[in-house]
């Protein structure tokens, strides 16, 4: 199945860093977890799935050349960089930061006792050394109509943020029970299930944080199941 155009990789399979104040399960080799046949699908580097307990989080440290994508599923994550921006990250708020050049962050937990869950995505730029950059963008209205959105886009998308990689775009969708969605054709697609269940044509249920890795797969769709779905969607090229 590997080396399926369609991959399906269960939540239970993903590796896993329990720090106490942070619970993080990585759908690709990060940190400490190296799997050489598991760094990156396509341009798609990182997806990780972080809770952060509450007055917790990660210290300022740097990244570079980094195109890095939050999207927070319950809570709020404050945000502070090198560059001077801040941010309150909150369910249905893309936010973008361009590593660039080099750039310093921090990401806290906003509560003092609720939990932050939020996904957090790398992905490849396509210029390196840029100036580093930062941007946010509400679009629960955008959702609420249903289907697929874009959430971040290399590819112009005005109702998207903006990365620094032409053929990269993540789309996001809430899904009532029983909608139907196609999965956008690209050589590279990965489809990650944030919240419920969802039936994905002709390749059965994917429950909470399963994930499909698709390689030139196309005319797929998919399902919510009966308590809805939230998904998440790269399409990128190859890296």
């Amino acid at each position: 199945m590997r080396n399926s155009p369609i991959d399906i990789r269960r939540s239970a399979d993903r590796f896993r860093t329990d720090m106490g104040w942070l619970d993080s399960k990585h759908s690709f080799s990060f940190g400490h977890h190296r799997d050489r046949n598991n760094t990156n699908h396509g341009q798609l580097l990182v997806l990780n799935d972080d809770r952060v307990a509450g007055g917790t989080g990660f210290e300022t440290h740097p990244h570079q050349d980094m195109e890095i994508v939050t999207w927070v599923l319950d809570g709020e994550l404050e945000h502070k960089d090198s560059e001077g921006n801040r941010g309150l990250l909150y369910p249905g708020l893309a936010q973008r930061m361009s590593a660039g050049r080099g750039i310093w962050h921090s990401e806290k937990n906003k509560s003092k006792s609720a939990d932050v869950h939020f996904i957090q995505m790398w992905v490849l730029p396509d210029s390196e050394a840029i100036d580093p950059g930062y941007q946010q963008m509400d679009i629960n209205d955008q959702l609420a109509g249903g289907g697929l959105v874009p959430v971040a886009s290399g590819q112009g998308h005005d109702s998207a943020i903006s990365i620094q990689q032409k053929d990269a775009v993540l789309w996001a969708a809430r899904l009532q029970p029983g909608e139907k969605i196609d999965v956008p054709e690209a050589r590279f697609g990965h489809l990650f299930v944030a919240k419920g269940t969802s039936e994905l044509e002709a390749n059965g249920r994917l429950g909470t944080g399963d994930a499909v890795r698709l390689t030139n797969a196309d005319d797929l769709s998919l399902v919510a199941g009966d308590d809805g779905a939230e998904v998440l969607i790269w399409t990128t090229g190859a890296r």
